[in-house]
């Protein structure tokens, strides 16, 4: 069966108690992870985070923020098909691991690249044959999934990890991972929360940013881009982002971007008075080099720290993000 053959056939009346599409729980970031026996540990994959929805032999693939990811990565619904529930609805992360094993948030951008696998990491089951999941503790929902994951390599449950909360974020750093989850055992799943009975601990630094406008680069590529958070209703300016690109992606950025352009500065805090110490400002002479773009687009940055200005010192582009709205960007 093709993917379009399934594709938007799930159906979202409550009345017929079948999978509907619930807002992802999420985690509460932390500078240091909590230890003790009453926590459960996984890897935070560097990846999309969405939701499987089954119903029979009809699949959807929804994003974090509900948008159709169906028919971009067949090989995790074909795999959804196979899983041992007439009913169910999945929370997990979609992934791209290279064949070192690590995960590549850069390579998810282009999922046919060669030498990637596309994976689907499974960490949730909200709901089972007709039963809502999400009022028992995560110790219960994670026996359950152990019964409906199927035996196939596009779908896998991400294991709790062994060890002591510091030996695990030292093994997951040297390996070059992105974070760790730490999850109470007896924590209840609160669709669209940001509890404190799941945190976060990062250990790359990133961060999703709205990109506002890019310095142009001739006439189809780009020299730098230009991205912020919001404060409130406001687009905050963040810094500008010249590394982590090769040419075929920054042409491809100016065509993604030339549709979204405008003629007013999207920022509510440019012109900067004066440059930084780390040259991360965009004086007012500066700011007609600029080509300024509704704010609908989200990267996802990588860079070494906040300076005390709210400006990124060392910013690199790793990729655009289909699973988050503008709006909802805020510094973390």
């Amino acid at each position: 069966m093709g993917a379009a053959s399934y594709t938007r056939s799930v159906s979202c009346s409550k009345s017929h108690n079948v999978p509907v599409f619930i807002t992802p729980m999420a985690a509460q970031i932390v500078t240091k992870l909590p230890e003790g026996n009453d926590w459960v540990y996984e890897v935070k994959w560097d990846g999309y985070r969405a939701l499987v929805l089954k119903d029979g032999n009809q699949v959807q693939l929804r994003s974090r923020n509900d948008k159709d990811f169906t028919l971009k990565y067949p090989p995790i619904v074909d795999a959804a098909l196979r899983l041992k529930a007439e009913q169910v609805t999945l929370d997990g992360e979609i992934v791209a691991l290279g064949e070192n094993g690590r995960p590549s948030f850069q390579a998810l951008q282009h999922s046919s690249q060669a030498g990637h696998r596309i994976m689907f990491y499974v960490f949730d089951v909200l709901h089972v044959n007709g039963r809502d999941m999400t009022g028992r503790r995560l110790s219960e929902r994670r026996a359950a999934l152990q019964r409906v994951i199927p035996d196939d390599p596009s779908i896998r449950i991400s294991d709790a990890l062994p060890g002591t909360a510091s030996d695990i974020a030292a093994a997951l750093r040297d390996a070059g991972i992105e974070g760790v989850i730490a999850k109470r055992k007896d924590s209840l799943y609160q669709p669209g929360e940001r509890s404190g009975d799941w945190v976060k601990l990062k250990l790359e630094t990133q961060q999703e940013l709205v990109i506002g406008g890019y310095r142009p680069d001739g006439s189809d590529s780009i020299d730098a881009l230009l991205v912020g958070f919001y404060e409130g209703k406001e687009l905050r300016f963040a810094g500008k982002v010249r590394a982590g690109f090769v040419p075929r992606v920054r042409r491809e950025l100016r065509a993604r971007l030339k549709p979204l352009r405008i003629s007013g500065c999207p920022f509510a805090n440019l012109p900067d008075v004066r440059l930084s110490r780390w040259g991360a400002g965009i004086t007012a002479e500066q700011m007609k080099e600029m080509q300024w773009v509704k704010p609908q687009l989200v990267a996802q940055i990588r860079f070494v720290e906040w300076t005390a200005d709210n400006r990124l010192r060392h910013a690199g582009f790793l990729g655009l993000r289909a699973d988050k709205s503008a709006k909802d960007v805020r510094r973390e």
